[in-house]
């Protein structure tokens, strides 16, 4: 007992001692706190180390997971890597191998197979490139919302056109220009059909998919859901009399619409009934009768029957959402008749590029189709056993303030647990904030995981507002008097990443906030840095003609080394048959070896396989137009190994 108390008083004076500043008889009564240390370890019985042992552990677990040390930790982490996520968080967050840790539940076609056959699958086929800095890569996960700002030419479009070649799944791209067309339509067909659809016959080039807004519209609920799409992407987000009027105008307008979709009309016969709702009472309600819905009838009695002064408020926001019917080319693209198969476009895994311009007006028919698009996968996912799309869709919306603004603030928080991937560009923050207002933009901004900030953003509010969301850093600062003498140090708080510093970005430079990281800077990968956009525009190059032959010599080394494997397998299968015949004397049993008449055709994993003795695979119905000819730069494999292989390779699993 006499040697425990000393050990105690010992310990908890040098304790005391230390903290008090004298270091040197803290240190001296620490060292002399030993000795009884040792004498008591060798009189106690082991049971009594270990339940010591495991008192101690409870407590630096409990030290160590209070507030105070947590921040104490998070605030030695930041100032070590000056307010930036440091390599082991990136790695451990946002690496390939984290990426390849959700794998499995992002892609339940990957969810059964063996772990060597996961490291082969590219992370392309699970996640999304952010940026990359240094020897590492950052990524996201299909599943999560990604947000792009960035002024004019500053990078976006080369960015993105390599998330579009990249996409292991169908694919829905908006752009106000052809570039993404020109320059990932090409690639895209080695994956798929390309589909276009040009509501505003830009650049001469037709459309090859129709769609008609009244599809499905014999559903109450769809022609609410389209009439929604239509008048909100014609109106600007607004507050009291505006929003009371857009909810006004979508009631009225999916009655319209339900009730020309159950009697056969089309679109300008709806037009003709914004016009003159007096004159179309009776066709509406005759048409309406054989809705399943019969509170309908009463609905749109309700609004036909209404005042001059209130029914022409709501006609004239309804106008707004037809307008693009007065665009020959607008009209033309939505005939009615076949409209896009989205089930077959999922099959297929193909592209469709919607153009569009803000002049036209056609904002409202491009919205409502990609919002087509979008239902309709989110309804195949939910009838899948994983709850999920796999491959996945994803919806690359490249200035979607302009031509497609679609109700982002519902969309970002639902169709990422479906592995609908969406990926929006603006051109700036305030885009947003005009489009959606102050709430639904704080909803988007929150829903995304990751946001990817170019250079070239001029407006003042934009720059404090991504400085603020990158933090603050300690930066020491050295004192000293005129003549070099009397240094001391102090430390000053300033921003991690400055105002000016994110509007003068140098060209490839971005600012990446990711949802469990620190802010990032930087590189992004451009499309045409890439060796396969390379070898499409720039075939004769010396550099892409070396990577042909280095390519072509790699399959012959390994034509020959896998030629040297069979015949040193077949000889030692000769001497091992002949050693047994030698020491049992019964030769193997013989076997007939029958040459296969034709090679099966086999889809890649995650497919549901289908055997046809043809070497193609069995043409399907027409999704409702034709596919834009593009040919393929890579030749199609002809083996099932090979097809397999190259599956693997591409991420379409």
């Amino acid at each position: 007992m006499n040697v425990f108390l000393l050990f105690v008083f010992s310990a908890i004076a040098a304790a005391i001692l230390w903290r008090l500043g004298r270091r040197g008889y803290g240190f001296g009564l620490g060292v002399f706190a030993l000795v009884p240390a040792w004498a008591l370890l060798r009189q106690v019985p082991w049971p009594v180390y270990l339940l010591a042992a495991l008192l101690a552990a409870a407590a630096l677990w409990h030290h160590l997971s209070r507030s105070a040390a947590v921040v104490t930790r998070w605030s030695g982490r930041s100032r070590r890597s000056s307010g930036t996520a440091s390599a082991a968080t990136i790695a451990r967050v946002a690496s390939a191998r984290a990426m390849r840790g959700k794998a499995r539940k992002v892609r339940p076609a990957l969810a059964e197979v063996r772990w060597w056959v996961l490291w082969r699958v590219p992370e392309i086929g699970y996640a999304i490139e952010l940026c990359r800095t240094g020897l590492q890569t950052v990524w996201c996960s299909i599943e999560d919302v990604t947000l792009v700002f960035g002024g004019p030419r500053t990078g976006k479009t080369g960015w993105l056109a390599c998330r579009i070649i990249d996409a292991p799944g169908a694919v829905v791209v908006t752009s106000t220009r052809t570039d993404l067309l020109e320059l990932c339509g090409p690639l895209r067909a080695a994956k798929g059909p390309v589909y276009v659809f040009n509501a505003v016959g830009l650049a001469g080039i037709p459309s090859t998919v129709t769609f008609d807004p009244l599809t499905g519209c014999t559903d109450p609920n769809t022609a609410a859901e389209r009439a929604t799409d239509m008048v909100s992407a014609a109106s600007k987000s607004g507050s009291g009399d505006r929003e009371f009027w857009d909810a006004q105008a979508i009631r009225a307008l999916a009655l319209l619409l339900h009730a020309a979709a159950l009697g056969g009309k089309q679109l300008v016969d709806v037009k003709r009934w914004i016009g003159n709702p007096a004159g179309a009472q009776r066709e509406v309600t005759g048409f309406l009768q054989r809705s399943p819905v019969r509170a309908l009838v009463e609905d749109a009695a309700q609004f036909l029957g209404t005042n001059d002064k209130t029914q022409s408020s709501i006609t004239t926001t309804m106008a707004l959402a037809l307008g693009w019917l007065n665009n020959r080319d607008a009209a033309k693209a939505a005939a009615p008749g076949h409209s896009l198969d989205v089930a077959k476009v999922l099959a297929e895994r193909a592209t469709v590029f919607l153009l569009g311009a803000e002049e036209t007006q056609v904002a409202p028919l491009m919205c409502a189709l990609t919002g087509h698009i979008a239902r309709q996968a989110r309804q195949i996912a939910a009838t899948s056993d994983a709850g999920r799309l796999d491959p996945p869709l994803g919806l690359y919306l490249d200035e979607a303030f302009l031509i497609c603004p679609v109700p982002l603030d519902s969309w970002t928080a639902d169709m990422g647990g479906r592995n609908v991937t969406i990926l929006a560009v603006f051109q700036s923050r305030q885009q947003m904030l005009d489009r959606y207002g102050d709430t639904k933009t704080g909803q988007i901004m929150t829903n995304a995981a990751a946001k990817v900030v170019f250079g070239g953003t001029g407006d003042r509010d934009d720059l404090i507002f991504w400085s603020t969301l990158a933090g603050d850093r300690d930066e020491p600062i050295w004192t000293t008097d005129p003549y070099g003498r009397g240094r001391s140090k102090t430390v000053r708080s300033v921003p991690v990443v400055a105002p000016a510093q994110i509007a003068n970005l140098p060209e490839g430079r971005v600012l990446v906030f990711r949802r469990g990281l620190r802010p990032v800077l930087g590189r992004a990968r451009m499309a045409w840095h890439r060796a396969d956009v390379r070898a499409l525009q720039y075939p004769d190059a010396y550099t892409v003609r070396a990577r042909a032959f280095a390519r072509r010599q790699h399959c012959r080394v390994a034509r020959w080394v896998t030629a040297q494997v069979g015949a040193v397998r077949g000889w030692c299968q000769a001497q091992w048959t002949a050693l047994r015949v030698r020491v049992t004397g019964r030769s193997a049993t013989s076997t007939v070896v029958v040459p296969p008449t034709s090679r099966p055709f086999t889809t890649p994993v995650g497919d549901t396989a289908t055997d046809s003795t043809a070497a193609t695979p069995p043409a399907g119905p027409d999704p409702g137009g034709s596919v834009i000819p593009f040919r393929s730069p890579f030749a199609r494999p002809a083996s099932d190994e090979q097809l397999d292989d190259d599956a693997i390779e591409d991420g379409g699993v």
